[in-house]
């Protein structure tokens, strides 16, 4: 009987997904009534009011409600879902909370169309772009490496500065920095291009590279089937190979590969970009620095990758460690937890209980009318388990209630922590998680912080759980988070980051010619302090 049960939600699920790409294809390309858009206005507003336990921290609620109620007056006209986006997200990026995300409603492809799609790539986001100096430029190209160096100009009949002034409205910091303004722009550039402009075929660029003028048309062509030639030609020939290798060769090759897929495993091999999630090495010829860059506090196993680093780090009796978390935009509350244990100490507590404003959090996140289907289901079917386990872990303080992570517990060091010198690695991408470790590693005052302020706020932030509302007419989807994470430690003023205590930017110069000046100074201030 059960698994009849779960058959029907399967049927139910695929019944749905087939009407889905029609009716959502409808509202992305129709006009809504003004009615409806000021509805959608007041629903989203109450929907902020009811779940953000922050909601005015950093705007007062006077100055809050005279936004929204001055982008009710201004809608007189039908709009569509994505040009009312475009006057919704500036006005819900005043409240200045990073985790807050709005996203319009895009095409929607049918299976047959995706199996097209998925047969081809777009040059374009072959690109890596960077915005230093106010200006947009390619630091990095899978296809045309002369690209690399260029600024770009202008993208069709729009300015690039024009574009950007429009984008850095659609996103914000936590609080009042701007350090993440600039350095988000640069990563999520092609991201928001696309939410933009929808689906594209071409796109023609125009770049400026040592006071030249050119363009380029980017297209969607078939994936490079020269690249996939070579790559059958060098599978046959590794067969053929393997095919010739002795038994005990064989054996050695399957050990090597096993070895490769545990180090994929435990350093988070991220196969988009060929690049770890974690890395580990020395610097210098004593290997008196040793090097922890992480890119994110997200996939992999990472409790067995800090006890090797860790224990090698003890075991050699390394005096200088980098903990490198540029551009790391956050993860795993639990991750980072579990690495302040090496770097701690002391005995102390990770973060406060988490300010909420429903005693059942994990509800509101898994029944949001945005979520995922099977989301709602799963939540629908454990409801009872749900609903038990998130009223003993909250409780009601006067008039606020407070999620009780485990984290918030009193904790102590791991015992084969470090407890040499330790520099951290911080810019404007550093936010979320990054920024709540770095809070609590700058409070017990055991590091020296090197780069730029941190785009995330010193005094906590807002996630942690996130639920998707999705407006009733324009489909537009909003992004809340539900519970207030934060460090013990406060700073005056609130709003901004954690600040370095050796102010260093580097310059797109430095970018384009692979120069590390936040690292460099680390490695000649260690030396100079060498005995």
């Amino acid at each position: 009987m059960k698994y009849q049960y779960l058959w029907f939600l399967v049927v139910i699920v695929i019944v749905q997904s087939c009407g889905s790409v029609k009716k959502n294809n409808a509202v992305v390309s129709s006009l809504h009534d003004a009615d409806e858009l000021r509805e959608d206005v007041d629903a989203v507003y109450n929907q902020l009011q009811k779940h953000h336990p922050r909601l005015y921290q950093y705007i007062s609620k006077e100055a809050l409600d005279f936004k929204f109620d001055s982008l009710k007056t201004s809608i007189t006209q039908p709009l569509s879902s994505h040009d009312f986006y475009e006057q919704l997200a500036p006005i819900l990026m005043e409240v200045r909370q990073g985790h807050i995300s709005v996203m319009p409603p895009q095409m929607q492809f049918t299976k047959k169309e995706r199996k097209v799609l998925m047969k081809e790539r777009f040059e374009f986001y072959d690109l890596d772009f960077n915005y230093m100096d106010k200006q947009l430029w390619v630091s990095g190209s899978k296809s045309d490496s002369l690209l690399i160096g260029s600024e770009v100009v202008q993208i069709e009949n729009e300015s690039a500065n024009a574009l950007i002034q429009k984008y850095q409205t659609q996103y914000a910091s936590d609080g009042f920095n701007t350090t993440l303004m600039d350095r988000q722009l640069g990563r999520a550039f092609q991201r928001l291009y696309a939410r933009d402009k929808g689906f594209l075929d071409s796109l023609s660029v125009t770049f400026n590279k040592q006071d030249s003028l050119y363009t380029k048309v980017f297209r969607r062509i078939p994936k490079d089937s020269t690249s996939h030639t070579i790559d059958s030609l060098k599978q046959e020939a590794d067969s053929i190979k393997v095919a010739q290798l002795t038994k005990a060769e064989k054996l050695i090759r399957k050990q090597k590969a096993k070895e490769k897929r545990k180090q994929d495993r435990i350093y988070g091999f991220q196969g988009s970009d060929g690049k770890y999630t974690r890395n580990f090495n020395f610097k210098g010829i004593d290997s008196s620095v040793a090097v922890m860059k992480i890119r994110a506090f997200g996939n992999g196993n990472y409790k067995k990758f800090y006890k090797q680093s860790f224990a090698q780090l003890d075991s050699l009796n390394t005096p200088n460690l980098v903990l490198d978390l540029r551009d790391n935009g956050g993860g795993r509350i639990e991750e980072i937890a579990y690495l302040f244990r090496y770097l701690a100490q002391e005995d102390y507590q990770f973060i406060n209980e988490s300010e909420v404003t429903s005693r059942v959090p994990f509800m509101v996140y898994t029944m949001s009318n945005g979520s995922p289907l099977m989301l709602k289901i799963i939540g629908a079917v454990f409801s009872p388990v749900i609903v038990t386990h998130n009223l003993i872990k909250t409780k009601k303080v006067d008039d606020a209630i407070y999620y009780k992570f485990k984290y918030a517990k009193m904790q102590s060091p791991f015992p084969d922590n470090f407890k040499g010198n330790l520099y951290v690695l911080i810019n404007g991408n550093s936010f979320s998680a990054s920024s709540i470790l770095s809070t609590n590693i700058q409070g017990h005052n055991l590091a020296t912080f090197v780069g730029e302020e941190t785009g995330g706020s010193y005094n906590g932030t807002v996630a942690g759980l996130f639920k998707i509302y999705k407006l009733p007419n324009s489909k537009v989807r909003v992004r809340i988070g539900l519970m207030q994470i934060d460090a013990p430690f406060k700073v005056e003023p609130d709003g901004y980051g954690i600040k370095p205590d050796i102010p260093i930017v580097p310059t797109w110069n430095d970018v384009l010619h692979e120069r590390d000046p936040e690292l460099e100074w680390i490695l000649n201030h260690v030396e100079k302090e060498k005995p």
